[in-house]
Formats: structure tokens, C-alpha cells, sequence
């Protein structure tokens, strides 16, 4: 078991708090086809990074507003099999009145979208595509999450599922647990766990959390 004590907690949404990631993977195949781009291009980078990001890259000739806005249409519509993780929900009831921000790639609206239809918390800090300048893998976005907090990024601890989120934890300086994989995708990656309900939480007397990770069932 693994005992990690933290004073806030930051998480991704997509593939972390939200199982998305075959609509994700479907809306980018589609937008891929409509334009003519190979989408296995797309779908090789596409997690846990900004649309914004990845329209840059494999097709800096579109009008990028333009597509971010048809993108951000068709995650809102196509919501079809997109549902809470299991747990997520006990988990973010758990952490009671612990400081916590959602941290995504996503653009605020559709963040908030997803949220409210899976039943889910919504923090009062939700960081998304839009407020920051460079998107994960860059150190902004949870140097941001920290900072509108105010608490120290090595005091924050950060569950992501992307390589990419991983990275952004790390790189601002946070402590990172990975959600989902059987291997680390980085070495000083605290844990990995498979399920919401492999984490129990104890308050402490500071106002801090201590969080004991299990190993998982079977």
C-alpha cells in the first residue's frame, strides 16, 4: 500500500475522472476524415493535449477558431457512452472541503458539459484549453491550478491518465499519480491505480489529506 499525504488535489477530467476516450477517439476520427487527414496521425498525439495544439500541428492551414468551435460542438453532442469512472464520484466527496481544481485540455464549456452529465463535483477551479497560453505537456496549466489555489505545487498531488498530463504535473512541480497502464510513464510517477476505489482518504489536522492507495482487486 502507498501512503501519500497532500493539501490539494489536482485532476485531469478525460480518461481520469471521465471514461471519454473512445468518443474522444471517434469525433477525432470523424474530424479527420471530413478534412483529409490520416487519422492515425491524429489519434497517436491527440490524449491529454489541446485541440488547439493538435489542429496546429497536422493542419495549420485551417481556420484554427473555426475548428476548435466544430470540435468542441461535436464532443458536446456525440456524448454517448461518456460516464463517470467508477468511484470518481465517491472519491471527490471524500476529499470534503480539500482545496481541488480540474485541470484539462478540454475547453471550459465542455468541461463543465461533461461534469454536470456525469454527475460529477464541479470544482470552483477548472482550468481548461483556454486559459493558458501553452497546454500540457508545458508546466502552465497546474502551475496555474496551483497558483489559483495558493498552495505550493510540491504540496499538490495530480491524477492524469496522459503521458502528456503526466508530464505537465511533473513539470510544474507536483507529485503525480497515473490512472490506468500497467507501467509507469514516468519513473517518479508515486503510483498507479486502476480504479477510484482502490484510494481511501483520511483528513488530517492540518486541513491536508493523507490518501492510502491499495493495490487492485483480483
Amino acid at each position: 500500500m502507498i501512503s501519500i499525504e497532500a493539501k490539494a488535489v489536482l485532476l485531469d477530467m478525460d480518461g481520469t475522472l471521465v471514461e471519454s476516450t473512445h468518443n474522444v477517439e471517434l469525433i477525432w476520427t470523424q474530424w479527420c476524415r471530413d478534412n483529409g487527414i490520416p487519422p492515425e496521425r491524429v489519434l497517436a498525439i491527440c490524449h491529454g493535449v489541446r485541440s488547439r495544439d493538435i489542429i496546429r500541428q497536422v493542419a495549420p492551414h485551417l481556420d484554427l477558431e473555426r475548428h476548435i468551435a466544430l470540435l468542441d460542438e461535436l464532443e458536446i453532442s456525440h456524448f454517448a457512452g461518456v460516464s463517470a469512472l467508477p468511484g470518481a464520484a465517491g472519491f471527490l466527496r471524500d476529499i470534503g472541503p480539500l482545496p481541488w481544481a480540474v485541470v484539462t485540455s478540454a475547453s471550459r464549456r465542455v468541461a463543465l458539459h461533461k461534469l454536470a452529465a456525469c454527475g460529477l463535483r464541479v470544482p470552483a477551479i477548472l482550468i481548461g484549453s483556454q486559459d493558458v497560453v501553452l497546454g500540457k505537456p508545458d508546466a502552465e496549466p497546474y502551475l496555474l491550478a496551483a497558483r489559483r489555489l495558493g498552495i505550493d505545487p510540491g504540496d499538490c498531488l495530480v491524477f492524469e491518465d496522459a503521458p502528456a498530463g503526466i508530464a505537465s504535473a511533473l513539470a510544474a512541480g507536483c507529485r503525480a499519480v497515473q490512472v490506468g497502464g500497467e507501467q509507469a510513464c514516468y519513473g517518479a510517477v508515486e503510483g498507479i491505480i486502476q480504479s477510484w476505489r482502490q484510494i481511501s482518504v483520511a483528513s488530517l489536522a492540518d486541513g491536508a489529506i493523507r490518501l492510502a492507495l491499495s493495490p487492485p482487486a483480483g
